[in-house]
């Protein structure tokens, strides 16, 4: 197998930085390309939260006091570096003046709003990166960026740097992970971060719905683009609604855009290596999920009864995730033989009315509107089914955590969900979980009864647990579709 330099770009990266799945994702494909000999690196932005100590940062001399200068204004940047845990996969932190000297990764927690300067704090670290690689002489073949937050790269290596020798033959894939966020501002911030500002003007390479989208941009100016699963792919640019209109763009440019599907780190997610959970368990013996559901209804403060089963919900709570349906579904699923966990932030709308139907259900319903990665963990091993009834989802990753964990999924047909989930069929006890045929508070009970019922079918029920646990979404499959990508356009 070939062997690439690889930059990987993020703004996120499990476990030192996590506003969502996207730091799932960083955190894990760089070190399955590790383990295929990939020369990779990784860069993020030093928020004032990492723990130095902890992770065990480290000063690197020559990537001290760098000057990155956009639009006449110098910031400097000190960068440190460190390993990502359980691997030899470098990673440097770069700090840029006070750009990330704040309790929030987008989002300022004391007015629950998005910084507004966020198109300067990621324009600085995306040049930032650039100026590290020059100090470090370290030239990459590829340098993968993730979400808007990285854009600014691939716009300036051919812009900015197109006449640097340095930079010369350095190709660019932008992964688009979620398109409802899509670096957004307005018009007048892209002269402030060295942008072109006659390309915001309409039908300008900056310009969507008369803002300057970051997003839009990346498509334009990198080498290749991926999303992150093949049905997300098609139905951005067979649904407007999904799509937010890229589908013109992105058919354009069909020949640079492919869906890869996320994959899992089975030494993070997996109940037989699980170092958040109490009780370690395998398809062999499954006796530890039900301690863990113990356990777990425990921390709920609900009573534990054996025939009961425990519906799990971990969610942005919102309602690209469903979840006005499901207010609108409570009464009908509380009415069944059922208990409920719901954990995530989200739309404080929607948490007002969650929180009414837990005080209208306290033995039923249980809430936690603070993400806690160690809560996530017990909720997985402890449900019996893991609903998610998503409008659109990219890729999804709990639902293919709750396969390995031998917990029910129940889905809606879309995205990543109907490339990893497979209607069971009854009969033949085929499938991996239950589809929601039609997404609406009806079809949501109904798919939930389906799976309550096969639930008390204990002895299908463990043979089914012990089948959908062998399912494999490995990183180790997607890293070498990306690798192929990167070979593919390096060669061009």
């Amino acid at each position: 197998m070939k062997q690439f330099k690889i930059l990987y770009l993020a703004s996120e990266v499990a476990p030192f930085a996590k506003a969502g799945g996207l730091a799932d994702v960083t955190g894990a494909l760089p070190k399955a390309l590790k383990g295929f000999n990939q020369e990779i690196r990784l860069m993020i932005p030093k928020y004032k939260f990492i723990n130095e100590r902890k992770y065990i940062l480290r000063e690197v001399i020559r990537l001290r006091e760098i000057p990155v200068t956009i639009n006449g204004k110098t910031e400097i940047a000190n960068v440190k570096s460190a390993f990502l845990p359980d691997s030899k996969v470098q990673i440097y932190f770069i700090e840029i003046g006070d750009y990330f000297n704040r309790p929030g990764i987008y989002i300022d927690p004391k007015t629950n709003e998005p910084y507004s300067d966020n198109a300067e704090r990621f324009a600085y670290f995306s040049k930032a990166a650039l100026e590290t690689l020059r100090i470090l002489s370290w030239q990459p073949d590829v340098i993968h960026c993730n979400d808007w937050q990285t854009a600014a790269v691939p716009v300036y290596l051919k812009t900015v740097y197109q006449t640097e020798p340095f930079f010369n033959g350095v190709k660019t894939i932008f992964t688009i992970h979620n398109l409802t966020s899509q670096g957004t501002f307005d018009t007048a911030k892209a002269s402030e971060i060295d942008f072109d500002e006659s390309q915001t003007r309409d039908g300008g390479m900056f310009n969507k719905d008369g803002q300057l989208n970051l997003t839009k941009a990346a498509i334009h100016f990198s080498d290749f683009i991926t999303t992150v699963s093949e049905n997300y792919a098609e139905e951005i640019i067979r649904d407007d609604k999904i799509g937010f209109g890229f589908g013109p763009l992105l058919n354009e440019n069909a020949e640079k855009f492919e869906g890869i599907m996320n994959g899992v780190d089975y030494s993070v997610w997996s109940p037989e290596k699980d170092k958040f959970i109490p009780n370690k368990y395998s398809k062999e013996d499954l006796s530890g999920k039900e301690e863990n559901k113990k356990a777990l209804l425990m921390r709920l403060g609900l009573e534990y009864k054996p025939d009961v089963p425990l519906l799990g919900m971990i969610s942005r709570i919102n309602e690209q995730k469903g979840f006005d349906l499901v207010v609108e579904a409570l009464d009908d699923l509380l009415a069944m033989d059922i208990q409920i966990s719901i954990h995530g932030e989200g739309d404080k709308d929607l948490l007002d009315q969650l929180t009414n139907y837990a005080k209208k259900y306290p033995n039923k319903l249980k809430l936690n509107f603070t993400y806690d990665d160690k809560m996530a963990h017990l909720i997985e091993a402890g449900s019996d089914i893991f609903l998610m009834p998503s409008r659109y989802e990219p890729c999804g990753l709990n639902q293919i955590y709750s396969l390995k964990y031998g917990t029910i999924p129940v889905v809606s047909a879309i995205g990543g969900l109907f490339d990893t989930v497979d209607d069971l069929d009854d009969e033949s006890n085929d499938g991996t979980g239950f589809i929601i045929e039609k997404l609406t508070a009806k079809g949501i009970v109904k798919a939930v009864k389906k799976a309550v019922a096969f639930y008390k079918k204990k002895d299908k029920l463990v043979e089914f647990q012990r089948r959908i646990m062998d399912e494999d979404f490995s990183w180790e499959i997607s890293a070498k579709r990306y690798l192929d990508i990167y070979d593919r356009v390096i060669n061009e």
